[in-house]
């Protein structure tokens, strides 16, 4: 295996309320992850909302799963607007 993936529902769950404690252990595992040469996927509930600041305190951040989220913002802000949203909180 050359990636881990980190399961976010809790931190997407708690993100309004604690987003400085929850993020500690996803960071920490991004760390060692890295530490160990393995990338970083991440995936469930991440959104607009939540995920510009787990991208900006996890290390080697490859890859997210954000189609469920991306398609029902679709609906809203159009699928080529979504998209382009989406990579802005990515930078």
């Amino acid at each position: 295996a050359d990636r881990i993936e980190l399961y976010t529902e809790e931190y997407a769950r708690l993100f309004k309320s604690k987003k400085e404690e929850i993020i500690k252990p996803y960071k920490e595992a991004s760390v060692l992850a890295n530490k160990f040469g393995f990338g970083v996927n991440a995936g469930h509930d991440l959104n607009l909302e939540n995920l510009k600041y787990f991208k900006q305190n996890t290390e080697n951040l490859l890859e997210v799963s954000i189609g469920h989220a991306l398609i029902s913002d679709a609906f809203y802000y159009g699928l080529e607007n979504t998209i382009q949203l989406y990579l802005r909180e990515l930078k």
